[in-house]
């Protein structure tokens, strides 16, 4: 491509345009070979930040370049993280050691992050993205106790809302889909000890749900 058509596209496009049209093994991304990033990669994130963010209903388009650069960002970070952690250990490293530095990196990642959000977004455009980047876990699964759970307590179903949202917290960080998915796993686990603790029996709230759906049938 010429310059000049360069010059007219987004930045997001730009920066795509580019790496497509660079040799396949040609990298780029942050200070060092543990940040960089392929083209198929870049243009993968950049797709799914642009799925995520335009359901934001941002009305400034730079704005939104601005937020869905951030969100890709995010994912590319997160991948040298855990990419240079699993080359470490597969090196002989030791494990523990290796796996508490990469914690510290994603812990300081997370929250820089956060701020870049949060100087472009409002609070509830912000629980978006986070929503957004674990498939909507933590809304669907809380609807879904809800249903099962319509005489609980308020005070119960916060404490289930608060362990649904930290698990997502840790949820963004995590590499694949079913890492992501582990972590709510465990914090349902956690959930559903606190609700029989209550004497809650979630096997008879299954039911007794199935049966309310059928009689509204």
């Amino acid at each position: 491509m010429k310059i000049e058509i360069f010059q007219k596209l987004p930045l997001r496009a730009f920066m795509a345009a580019v790496l497509l049209s660079m040799p396949a093994n040609f990298a780029v991304g942050g200070d060092s070979d543990s940040s960089s990033v392929d083209a198929a990669y870049w243009n993968t994130v950049l797709k799914r930040s642009e799925r995520i963010v335009s359901n934001l209903s941002i009305e400034d388009p730079a704005k939104s370049e601005r937020v869905i650069e951030i969100v890709a960002r995010q994912y590319v970070d997160l991948r040298s993280i855990h990419d240079a952690r699993d080359a470490a250990i597969d090196g002989g490293g030791t494990e523990m050691d290796i796996r508490q530095k990469a914690r510290l990196e994603i812990f300081e990642l997370h929250f820089a992050f956060l701020a870049k959000l949060s100087s472009e977004l409002d609070q509830s455009q912000v629980e978006h993205v986070k929503d957004g980047m674990t498939y909507g876990v933590v809304p669907k699964t809380y609807r879904r106790y809800m249903m099962l759970l319509p005489d609980l307590g308020e005070g119960h179903k916060r404490w289930i809302y608060a362990a649904l949202v930290e698990a997502r917290e840790h949820a963004m960080n995590e590499g694949t889909s079913d890492e992501k998915h582990k972590r709510f796993g465990q914090y349902k686990g956690r959930i559903n000890n606190y609700l029989s603790a209550l004497g809650i029996n979630m096997k008879e709230a299954e039911r007794a749900l199935a049966e309310r759906e059928k009689a509204q049938r």
